[in-house]
């Protein structure tokens, strides 16, 4: 069965990936000896928790059209199979080294990379009048993830 998803869908999905960058950031400040790091990575997940919210809220403020199912699916087959996208796609069990602070940030960066991907791909899943225009919003977080990480990264050159 194809599935076409509604924008509450794929809003859905982004909360679950903030959740896993959260983690995925807590995780890598806990390995790390360096207090400097440490603490940036800490940021970083507390921005994915507000990340969180975010879409949260947007995901409310959506219109009943929005939120819609675009295919009969009494089981929920559908939004399983968005977590366990969410899940397996990005930030994900991603093993990084922790001991260089270049060495982490661009593993950040390459999972927020892939998440713009996913979302892109995830974008053209959902048909227009399903809510097709607000999934920008998730790409321009995304995208704002990546300013901010790679502007540490060539501080980290200097």
């Amino acid at each position: 069965m194809s599935y076409d998803f509604n924008a509450s869908d794929v809003f859905e999905m982004a909360e679950q990936l903030e959740r896993n960058g959260a983690k995925f950031y807590r995780d890598a400040a806990g390995k790390s000896d360096e207090p400097s790091l440490k603490a940036f990575l800490l940021d970083l997940a507390e921005m994915e928790d507000m990340h969180e919210k975010t879409f949260a809220s947007l995901r409310s403020e959506l219109t009943d059209k929005e939120k819609q199912g675009t295919v009969f699916d009494p089981e929920g087959e559908g939004a399983l199979y968005l977590h366990a996208l969410a899940d397996v796609r990005v930030f994900f069990e991603k093993e990084i080294d922790v001991s260089s602070k270049r060495d982490i940030l661009k593993a950040a960066i390459e999972a927020e990379k892939d998440s713009i991907v996913f979302y892109l791909g995830m974008k053209e899943a959902v048909p227009e009048n399903f809510g097709k225009q607000r999934l920008n919003s998730i790409i321009k977080e995304e995208m704002g993830h990546i300013r901010l990480l790679s502007k540490e990264l060539v501080a980290t050159r200097k």
